[in-house]
């Protein structure tokens, strides 16, 4: 175990890197708190490839509420040490090491990957380094020092399938990515959808799998669908891999069968999809038209931010909640900081205050949380993810 990583502030002359901003705890520019030393994050995303944009949102979400808390976690100024994740656990397990043992960071956030999180635990419970996780977490042995602000990745299929076996009258075909992250998505929509006693399309019963990241051509499975005579389609892709499948969805023959799915629509793809993503179906937790205080100090902070991209998604708010937690634990750990303090705090939180309504952590680390159906429509501001309805509270 690695002993407390950080010195009196009043011994360090230190240079604070966050949300592209620099300051000076040395007497030029805002002082930092005396009592409170410097320390170092790490953020984890995928910043290349299938899911950049994914991985990009997740930075900027954290960064958004940095700025808006002066560059400070807990009264510590923070350096934000950020690293390439990749398209995979291979990838991303160096940036990982990186982080640890050259940066020492005293926790860890992000994460696009279900599977890099499956492939950094080791590491990051030997090193007893808390992660608070701004995506999809898979299933764990066991999660100490793990916790996820955003949903177990078998959550958004449990909270939609109910709502699709009341409203779509006949089976359903189910299609998704080949991984680890890809058939949590669609296990949690599979196995409820089957236990409210719906009836899936494929041949065999079976989801389609197809190869990630290499698919970029869908027409052939469009075809297929098509010919099992399916009433709606279920599917979970992300990134470009969304933008690649709702474009020639839109252009096949199945474009007339109804499509509800997981993150088909969210972020800056939407725009890149145009009108092809507009009457799809989504579910989601969190939709930017929430009506509670916290969302509007989040989607205000944001568009001040990003200006270019109006509305924040679902992984923005989730790494905009990981910063919340970590601001509230630190700050409840005191002057002695370490990961381990961090993280016996997190688990002492309770309610947490959130753009997407309070939530509060379960027995695994998850969020207790609602999620919404959301539907791509368009607007006086463009196509926009509307939310519908509630469907499900999610989590225990």
């Amino acid at each position: 175990m690695r002993a407390s990583l950080l010195r009196p502030a009043t011994a360090v002359c230190v240079a604070v890197i966050a949300t592209g901003m620099l300051t000076s705890a040395c007497g030029e520019g805002p002082a930092a708190d005396a009592s409170a030393a410097p320390i170092k994050i790490g953020l984890l995303a995928t910043l290349h490839g299938t899911y950049a944009a994914v991985g990009t949102d997740i930075q900027r979400g954290f960064e958004v509420y940095l700025k808006s808390h002066g560059g400070k976690l807990g009264g510590h100024p923070v350096d934000l040490k950020v690293a390439d994740e990749g398209d995979s656990a291979a990838s991303a397990m160096p940036a990982a090491l990186n982080l640890v043992n050259d940066e020492h960071i005293v926790a860890m956030t992000g994460i696009v990957g279900g599977g890099t999180v499956a492939a950094v635990a080791p590491m990051l419970r030997e090193e007893r380094i808390p992660l608070v996780s701004a995506n999809g977490r898979p299933g764990m042995d066991t999660v100490d020092g793990f916790w996820s602000t955003s949903f177990r990745s078998s959550d958004p299929g449990t909270a939609i399938a109910p709502f699709i076996k009341s409203t779509v009258a006949g089976p359903v075909f189910v299609i998704g990515p080949d991984y680890q992250g890809g058939r949590d998505e669609i296990g949690g929509f599979v196995d409820n959808f089957a236990a409210a006693g719906g009836k899936i399309a494929n041949p065999g019963g079976e989801p389609l799998w197809t190869p990630f990241p290499a698919t970029t051509n869908f027409m052939p499975y469009f075809d297929q669908i098509k010919r099992t005579g399916a009433k709606a389609i279920y599917a979970f892709y992300a990134g470009k891999a969304a933008i690649d499948f709702v474009k020639q969805y839109r252009r096949s023959d199945a474009r007339t069968i109804p499509l509800y799915g997981a993150f088909l629509t969210e972020g800056s793809v939407l725009k890149e999809e145009g009108d092809a993503a507009i009457g799809i179906s989504t579910v989601a937790n969190y939709s930017a038209d929430l009506q509670n205080p916290e969302n509007d100090r989040f989607v205000a902070a944001w568009r001040q931010a990003h200006p270019e991209s109006p509305t924040p998604t679902t992984f923005a708010m989730a790494s905009y909640d990981a910063a919340a937690v970590l601001d509230r634990a630190i700050a409840a750990a005191g002057p002695r900081l370490t990961p381990e303090a961090i993280n016996e705090q997190i688990g002492r939180l309770g309610d947490i205050p959130s753009p997407r309504g309070t939530w509060r952590f379960d027995g695994s680390h998850g969020p207790i949380q609602k999620w919404y159906l959301r539907q791509v429509r368009a607007g006086e501001q463009g196509l926009t993810n509307a939310l519908v309805q509630e469907l499900a509270t999610i989590g225990g």
